[in-house]
């Protein structure tokens, strides 16, 4: 029996553009290095003991044809110049037998900088919430993450985000960035 717990995962990113929407998508996946593969759309878990790799490690474990469950965002434009980002957020907790969150985010007009933090910041507040650590919402994100190291529970949180200002042609421009979980 296939045992569906991922063992490893590893963040991407990748930007592409091209006339086509599609196609820039295609171009953006190429860049992340997950083009020739199959992704799955899947919810959001860091899996219990999972390790995560570099991005160099995890392609090289992959396989053209190969199907991905992923953890993914992306977003896309053809409005010249506007600024749009995707992002993947990451918290692990600290007790590497209990899961962690991921969370995906995209948005126009951020960087980044802004766009990662806002994705560690969700993925942190859902695994504070499951660990039943008390923090305010409506604090600052540094204010919350020093609730967050007092705690003890959680352990990291990393990102992987992608932006691009929108083509200054017009041509559909794409944002993606993904956690790829390896089996």
């Amino acid at each position: 029996m296939f045992d569906f717990v991922a063992k490893k995962l590893f963040l991407t990113k990748g930007k592409g553009v091209h006339e086509d929407r599609l196609t820039s998508f295609e171009y953006a996946l190429r860049d992340a290095g997950i083009a020739g593969t199959n992704l799955v759309l899947i919810s959001s878990i860091f899996p219990p003991n999972a390790k995560l790799i570099s991005r160099k490690e995890g392609l090289k474990r992959i396989k053209p044809g190969q199907i991905l469950f992923t953890i993914y965002s992306k977003n896309q434009t053809n409005e010249p110049h506007r600024m749009c980002a995707a992002s993947v957020g990451l918290a692990q907790p600290k007790d590497t037998s209990r899961y962690g969150y991921l969370s995906e985010y995209e948005s126009f007009g951020q960087n980044e900088r802004q766009a990662g933090d806002y994705a560690e910041d969700i993925a942190a507040q859902m695994l504070a919430s499951s660990l039943g650590i008390q923090f305010d919402v409506d604090k600052a994100w540094n204010e919350k993450r020093q609730q967050w190291l007092i705690s003890g529970q959680i352990y990291k949180t990393h990102n992987v985000t992608q932006s691009i200002r929108g083509n200054k042609d017009g041509k559909w421009t794409t944002v993606f960035a993904a956690a790829v979980l390896l089996f």
